[in-house]
């Protein structure tokens, strides 16, 4: 689960990390009153969407930069008024943009170096890493290819927690003097305290910055939280912003259903995510694109898989649905029903193809057969998904 730098700010004040002052703005009644709350000085106006590259981003009515700027609350307010309710492309929104919904308001501050910090899951060692660079403001990836010697690496025992050492470490590799040294050795201290204590899965900070009277600042925050242990922290489940998630995403979370939206074609209804994932594969493989991630688990009942295919027909990109169930735990005639009842009571009019093997396959293929529903059988995953494949072309 994603949350907003706004929200990611407020709550690294909560733990200790000290970030420039600023206001959340989520209508344009609420412009003046949120810059009022800060300095008569420069302010930086940002726009907030779960998405990174803002400052280069392009709104769809042409204006440049989700991230702006001002001299003065007259300017910031202009530039607040021409993000909001805007459509941000950036890079990694893709073309379809995200649109801005709110704003947020910071106090500008004095830059004398910019730095990059993160904590997250190493997964090569299965222990917490922070990560630290000399090069802040700029793309990590940019960074870890370019210069990877200037990137800095401290893993952390989870048993123990961060040392005292490692810190000394971080401090001396990036080169802070002894006041700032102080300060930042604080700041990343705290900063994995949230990063263990919240069960985020990254917490990134870029740029992080030094400032002439050597404060050392978090000016930008990225965080995300592992939703596996969101039932222990119902005040982040409070944050999550259900207008930054695709709706069939918010559908299939209410039936505990894994699925994430793709741009092909041959929707997926699989049990197990690496089937899925080699689901996917083949129909790739074969010349299609799959149009979804989509798991129903180990123990699917028949009102998840009708739920599935609902979501599934909520995509219009979708042409036809490739169904493939191997039965371990699951029983293939409970998928079998399931899959009857939700044809019936959509209406289904797309080509169906489906493979099913394992537990109780002979049951399941006798439901489908006696169902009459303009299906197509599999005998294997290949043999299914070429038919699926040629059937969408």
């Amino acid at each position: 689960m994603n949350i907003h730098e706004y929200q990611a700010k407020a709550l690294f004040e909560k733990f200790g990390v000290p970030v420039p002052k600023g206001v959340a703005a989520k209508s344009p009644a609420d412009f003046e009153a949120a810059l009022a709350q800060l300095p008569d000085a420069p302010v930086v106006v940002k726009s907030q969407i779960h998405a990174g590259g803002r400052g280069k981003g392009t709104f769809t009515d042409g204006f440049k930069g989700g991230v702006k700027f001002a001299k003065t609350k007259a300017e910031a307010l202009d530039y607040a008024t021409k993000m909001f309710n805007n459509t941000l492309v950036t890079i990694q929104t893709g073309p379809a943009g995200r649109k801005v919904q709110t704003v947020y308001f910071t106090q500008a501050s004095d830059i004398k170096k910019e730095y990059y910090l993160a904590s997250l899951l190493d997964r090569a060692t299965s222990r917490p890493v922070i990560v630290a660079s000399t090069e802040g403001g700029v793309e990590i990836e940019k960074v870890a290819h370019d210069t990877p010697e200037k990137i800095f690496k401290v893993v952390v025992d989870p048993a123990y927690g961060l040392a005292d050492f490692q810190v000394r470490e971080l401090v001396f590799k990036l080169g802070f003097n002894a006041a700032e040294g102080k300060n930042a050795a604080k700041l990343i201290r705290s900063l994995y305290t949230f990063f263990w204590e919240t069960d985020a899965a990254m917490v990134e900070v870029n740029p992080l910055i030094t400032t002439p009277d050597d404060q050392v600042l978090a000016l930008d925050a990225k965080v995300s939280f592992d939703s596996n242990s969101l039932f222990r922290h119902p005040e982040i489940v409070a944050l999550r912003d259900l207008n930054e998630e695709d709706p069939k995403e918010i559908e299939a979370s209410k039936y505990d259903l894994a699925y994430i939206a793709l741009d092909g074609h041959i929707a997926c209804l699989v049990n197990g995510a690496g089937l899925a994932m080699s689901t996917m594969d083949i129909i790739k493989h074969y010349g299609g694109n799959p149009a979804n991630f989509l798991d129903v688990g180990g123990g699917a009942s028949k009102e998840k898989v009708v739920a599935a295919f609902k979501i599934i027909l909520g995509d219009a990109n979708v042409k036809g649905i490739f169904v493939n169930i191997f039965g371990g735990i699951m029983d293939c005639n409970v998928i079998a029903e399931g899959i009857v009842e939700a044809v019936k009571e959509v209406g289904l009019k797309l080509p169906l193809v489906v493979r099913l093997e394992g537990n109780n396959v002979a049951a399941g293929k006798a439901t489908l057969a006696a169902s009459g529903l303009a299906l197509v059988s599999g005998d294997t995953m290949a043999d299914a998904a070429q038919k699926i494949v040629k059937l969408v072309a």
